[in-house]
């Protein structure tokens, strides 16, 4: 990631399990290997969820940080 680089955020606040990682799967899905993602959650499964859909879905989860009520996760999406 080059500095400047601008990452779509997704904002998933409010949602609980199972609906973070669903909407993620399919907004990941659409986009081209390599690209980056924040999503911002509330559900506190998500610290948990999020990195389990990144290791069986062969995404990658470059951070992971505290947000304010909930967390956010940067994704990079796979092959």
């Amino acid at each position: 990631m080059q500095a400047g680089d601008q990452v779509e955020v997704y904002d998933l606040k409010g949602l609980n399990c199972p609906l973070p990682v669903l909407k993620a799967r399919k907004r990941l899905k659409a986009m081209s290997a390599g690209s980056l993602l924040w999503l911002e959650t509330t559900d506190p499964l998500a610290v948990i969820d999020i990195p389990a859909f990144c290791h069986e879905s062969g995404h990658r989860l470059v951070k992971s940080e505290p947000n304010g009520t909930g967390h956010r996760f940067l994704i990079e999406r796979g092959t």
